[in-house]
């Protein structure tokens, strides 16, 4: 099973993906250096490594599968032992009888798959994926939280020291030492790596009378993940202390810091909350992948009509992008997103954001710093100096920020931000409430978007069903189910032919790899376009429920309509749709 080059290049120019020029230059240094063909077009970027592997699997006439967000089950991710699979870069993901499918990245590699053959007695069927697949997949070979943890408070349990169970404060000496136990550091370094390896947004450790709960926010719905003796509370709490460079005996007052762990499968930073609370100090981590790129606005939920008002209104040379929602909508990443899309060598972007949340080349990010005077609105006002072709300002929090950002928009900058309200029509009036003049919002605003995140419904194992009378009755009172369907079939996401009562819902399906039946995320969006009718409704300063009336006779969809269209298309479910969406 191996790739010549000279059927590598046949593919490469019969696809229309290389050029013959670019080609010929390849295979002459490949001759000249003794390498392959596929190393130089590698390393001259010509062509990407996914593109590659795929292109390999076409051409051997072996599938290619991409196993990033899988969960294996264990008993036949076992089949494989971890040394073997580390040093080969070969998985096990699915057995059918006396047949194991197997992940690889080198089909060449055929004394592995004869081993594993003999040694398993099965037939091995064998597949090509991507590094990020079987990193994702070696993750998983870590123990469980509950199977780790038992062990750990069994066998370091009793090393901790008794300065942590003591009832009076602690000195800062004692912390210092009880953040170095090894005990403690093996627990937290636990906790902070079950975390990453269950795709957690947040790590809740919550002091309780004579306990400690740790939980976990996955997909947005936060789960108990472990209970823990509350002799190691303070322990645990002095070592995050020690990461996030805080000060260990500060008790009273709340405190935020950041660290960063990197190893080679992840680089993850850890934004750190610490409040105080009956029974001692709650702490709230925010996990933030720096390697989360590569996010599109189609990826992100967005699609049709509403896609294409963003993209015309990103490439307009000055005016603002709002973005609306609660904490924890996906705000910043749709902001980050955009600016992906128009990082290029042409402009210069510059960002002032609490806290920068996604390390991004080329593009300047500022850090608010309030306690030395370096606020969104000093650090705006400073940023107009820069000679920013595009600005993005992490929120619009107060007066000075909104009235600051506004103006750039009136002098020839594109500006991105945030603003905290329920729904796109909602952001003119809190605009006006920051004392910034209607005429001046309706001036520079393009386009507002508001959005929230639903659950991915497993499709493996989503159920299927149809809307009884009186569900769709009851539906009627919250969103236009006929307009629902005319765009159904207009996307030709349904048959001409279909009604309200035979389109196809889904329930979650619950498995071993779903347990709740959902995994991921996805935005529902409605997005308003500030047209010329728009305006003249803001310069009188007319209120949401007006403005909204307007853009729906304009064709906007509400977030609601938005979610029962990706529900009736298996994503997510109407339940879903209904939990984010109440006001």
């Amino acid at each position: 099973m191996k790739v010549e080059d000279s059927q590598l290049k046949a593919f490469l120019l019969d696809t229309g993906r290389v050029s013959s020029k670019d080609i010929e230059k390849a295979e002459k240094e490949a001759k000249k250096t003794n390498q392959k063909l596929e190393k130089i077009l590698l390393n001259k970027k010509i062509i990407n490594e996914e593109e590659l592997i795929k292109l390999k699997a076409y051409i051997l006439g072996i599938p290619f599968v991409d196993l990033k967000k899988e969960v294996i089950p264990k008993e036949i991710l076992y089949i494989i032992p971890e040394p073997l699979a580390k040093k080969h870069n070969i998985v096990a993901f699915r057995k059918r009888g006396n047949e194991l499918e197997v992940a690889m990245l080198d089909p060449e590699d055929l004394q592995t798959i004869e081993f594993i053959k003999k040694k398993t007695g099965l037939k091995i069927l064998p597949r090509l994926t991507n590094k990020e697949s079987i990193k994702s997949v070696l993750t998983q070979y870590q123990k469980t939280l509950e199977a780790e943890f038992p062990d750990l408070i069994k066998k370091e349990g009793e090393k901790i020291s008794p300065i942590i169970e003591k009832e009076k404060e602690e000195t800062k000496e004692e912390l210092e030492k009880a953040a170095e136990q090894l005990p403690i550091v093996r627990i937290t370094d636990a906790l902070l790596k079950h975390a990453i390896i269950q795709h957690a947004s947040d790590i809740h450790i919550e002091p309780l009378e004579k306990e400690t709960l740790i939980r976990y926010r996955i997909d947005g719905i936060l789960h108990d993940a472990m209970v823990l003796p509350k002799k190691v509370h303070s322990g645990i709490v002095a070592r995050i202390k020690v990461l996030s460079n805080l000060k260990l005996d500060e008790h009273r007052l709340p405190q935020d810091g950041r660290f960063r762990i990197e190893t080679p499968e992840y680089k993850i930073s850890f934004r750190v909350s610490i409040l105080p609370v009956y029974g001692g100090e709650k702490v709230v981590m925010r996990l933030l992948p720096e390697q989360a790129k590569g996010f599109t606005l189609e990826s992100l939920g967005l699609w049709g009509r509403d896609l294409e008002i963003i993209h015309k209104n990103i490439k307009r040379p000055h005016g603002m992008i709002l973005v609306t929602g609660p904490t924890g909508s996906g705000k910043t990443t749709t902001l980050y997103t955009i600016l992906d899309i128009l990082n290029t060598p042409e402009v210069n972007i510059s960002t002032v954001e609490d806290p920068i949340e996604y390390r991004m080349p080329r593009i300047n990010q500022t850090q608010v710093r309030p306690k030395i005077g370096l606020t969104f609105a000093n650090g705006l006002r400073a940023l107009v100096r820069q000679d920013p072709d595009i600005i993005m300002v992490g929120e619009i929090r107060d007066n000075e920020t909104a009235s600051l950002a506004i103006n750039a928009a009136l002098t020839g900058h594109l500006v991105l931000s945030t603003l905290h309200t329920n729904s796109a029509a909602g952001a003119f009036p809190r605009l006006i409430d920051m004392k910034v003049e209607p005429f001046l919002i309706a001036s520079c605003v393009n386009v507002v978007i508001a959005q929230r995140l639903v659950r991915r419904l497993c499709p493996d194992t989503r159920e299927k069903y149809n809307l009884k009378p009186h569900e769709i009755r009851r539906f009627k009172k919250e969103v236009d189910l006929d307009k629902i369907l005319e765009i159904l079939k207009k996307e030709r996401l349904t048959s001409n032919k279909d009604n309200l009562k035979t389109i196809n819902f889904y329930h979650p399906g619950k498995s071993k790899e779903c347990p709740d039946g959902y995994k991921g995320r996805i935005g529902i969006f409605e997005v308003l376009e500030v047209t010329k009718e728009i305006k003249d409704l803001i310069t009188q300063s007319k209120d949401s429920d007006e403005i909204e009336r307007q853009a729906r006779k304009q064709g906007m969809l509400k977030m609601i309509e938005d979610g029962f269209i990706k529900a009736a298309q298996g994503i997510t479910s109407i339940e879903e749709v209904l939990r984010v969406s109440k006001e």
